[in-house]
């Protein structure tokens, strides 16, 4: 039996080994599989990765392009913020120099001003002084004509005699009194 069980074995294929016929139709399949790929699919995906790695570095490109312009704007709105900045001063300080002369020529026009209303009311006290005067030596010149009618005794009602005397009389005080001023 021995015998009839390795003669049975040699016959019958091995589970672990597959037939010759099987290997090259396998192999055959194999490279068939290879050729379509290396044919087909490959070039397949190298077009993808090509056109994958073209918009990646494009995206780039464009994204440092993008970033150059930025950092462009970026320096252009620094200097206009710097010229704006610049401008505001030099307006403030116009204003302030403009402010100043303002201020200076009100502190004029109200000097002058105070200078006119101070001249205006020494001419009307000069002019009241005058007017004042008169009336007192009118009313001194009546005064003292009545007091020497009195003292004399007649009537010294003649008025071309008494504008004459009194006359007389208060220059003659006006050049007494104006030494004892000065």
């Amino acid at each position: 039996m021995l015998n009839t069980a390795i003669v049975l074995a040699a016959e019958e294929p091995s589970p672990v080994l597959p037939h010759l016929s099987e290997i090259i139709l396998g192999l055959i399949a194999f490279l068939l599989l290879l050729f379509v790929l290396w044919k087909y699919v490959t070039p397949r995906f190298e077009a993808a990765y090509k056109e994958r790695a073209e918009k990646i570095e494009g995206g780039i490109k464009r994204a440092e392009e993008a970033q150059a312009e930025a950092e462009k704007a970026l320096q252009k709105y620094t200097a206009q913020l710097a010229e704006a900045r610049a401008e505001s001063a030099r307006i403030r300080d116009d204003a302030r120099l403009e402010a100043e002369q303002i201020k200076e020529e009100l502190r004029a026009q109200a000097q002058e001003e105070a200078a006119r209303i101070v001249a205006q009311g020494q001419a009307q006290l000069e002019a009241q002084r005058a007017q004042i005067v008169a009336e007192l030596r009118a009313d001194l010149g009546r005064t003292a004509v009545e007091l020497a009618s009195r003292i004399v005794g007649e009537s010294l009602q003649d008025e071309a005699r008494r504008t004459g005397t009194v006359d007389r009389f208060l220059d003659e005080l006006d050049s007494v009194s104006a030494p004892a001023k000065n």
